[in-house]
């Protein structure tokens, strides 16, 4: 979400979806007057601002990555990026480069560190009929299963599998928007264990 445009006018454009998804995205955001380019992973959105000036007077600073505690900010949300960026150019400025050497004037950053650890998750997609079987690991007295996910679908199955020998089964599932843990049991009176998220 950007807001630009004088203080006669309000602006404001949304763009992209789902974009937590550990990979780099682009934006460039390009001002001529009240045309203003707004571009993330090569999808251009053009628009103009509201309000009646052509120009944009700015105040004495940028900031990227979030605002100092003093900061107003006209969005409702006051909390700061957690993540990587890299290439930051500011009208023709490499400002990441001249944070890392110590070349901003003023040099006001907060808590910075020029690495970025990889994330070591990678994502796996599921259609309607694909899955992915593993082994399972017969004589265990502990069953520990953990993931993220995300989908549109209220429905689904999740994790499935049964107990050796026949004994029942254990089976995670999404129903009508909730986690449902189902378990199995063949060979006691009560034989199932549902639990609802």
């Amino acid at each position: 979400s950007n807001q630009l445009g004088s203080i006669y006018g309000h602006t404001s454009v949304m763009t992209g979806s789902l974009l937590d998804d550990h990979h780099w995205h682009s934006i460039i955001i390009e001002r001529h007057g009240r045309n203003i380019n707004l571009t993330l992973d090569r999808h251009i959105q053009h628009f103009r601002t509201n309000g009646e000036f052509d120009y944009l007077d700015l105040d004495y600073e940028i900031t990227f990555g979030g605002m100092p505690f003093s900061g107003k900010p006209s969005s409702n949300s006051r909390k700061n990026f957690k993540g990587c960026m890299e290439s930051i150019n500011y009208n023709g400025n490499n400002i990441t480069d001249l944070a890392k050497r110590k070349k901003l004037e003023p040099s006001n950053v907060g808590n910075l560190s020029f690495s970025c650890v990889e994330p070591h998750t990678v994502p796996v997609f599921f259609n309607a009929t694909s899955y992915l079987e593993v082994p399972g690991r017969p004589s265990q007295d502990l069953f520990s299963v953990s993931f993220l996910f995300r989908t549109w679908n209220p429905n689904g199955l999740l994790v499935f599998s049964n107990f050796a020998d026949g004994l029942g089964n254990v089976e995670i599932d999404i129903n009508e928007g909730k986690v449902s843990v189902h378990i199995n049991v063949t060979q006691i009176k009560k034989n199932r264990i549902d639990i609802s998220s």
